[in-house]
């Protein structure tokens, strides 16, 4: 699906932008506005950057935990170092396995929770960010002729930024 994103000021440019779509035959199920008193970001479905962090973090973890208590394990293993002396030999190895398993879950924590949040978000943090500033978008659904279409009529209300996604 296509998607037309214009920044616009304020509420009444907004509605004005609406109001112009519909004229020209743009179906109104296809037209959102998004701000105050309209829909929320969240409810329209731009992508919260904390969340992709979570999520990207928790996926890392799966592998980096145990890889970590492997490399922990082996480490301790090969060099023989008696970190822990009241430990003994097999539980020394165990106890270098678990530190290893943190050392990889802070990894996963740390680099995929801050690549989440850089790159999860793509430009929703953006909006996002005018939404916060009191701003409005509307949103146009649509092949490319309506994307088109949409485009030459919101270039008249002059947005603040029109941008146009393919997905």
């Amino acid at each position: 699906m296509n998607y037309l994103v214009a920044v616009l000021s304020d509420r009444i440019q907004a509605e004005d932008a609406y109001t112009a779509l519909e004229k020209a035959g743009i179906p109104t199920k296809q037209i959102s506005i998004l701000g105050k008193g309209y829909k929320s970001a969240d409810e329209f479905g731009l992508i919260k950057p904390e969340d992709e962090g979570r999520k990207n973090a928790i996926r890392m973890a799966y592998w980096l935990v145990p890889f970590g208590f492997f490399g922990g394990y082996t480490f301790d293993a090969i060099t023989s170092i008696d970190t822990f002396g009241w430990a003994g030999e097999p539980f020394n190895h165990i106890i270098g396995g678990f530190l290893g398993a943190i050392g990889g879950a802070m990894g996963s924590f740390f680099v995929g929770g801050s690549i989440g949040l850089a790159e999860g978000s793509g430009d929703a943090l953006p909006y996002r960010n005018r939404l916060n500033q009191g701003k409005y978008l509307i949103i146009v659904e649509g092949d490319q002729m309506i994307k088109n279409q949409a485009t030459r009529i919101l270039k008249v209300f002059e947005p603040e930024n029109l941008q146009g996604y393919q997905g």
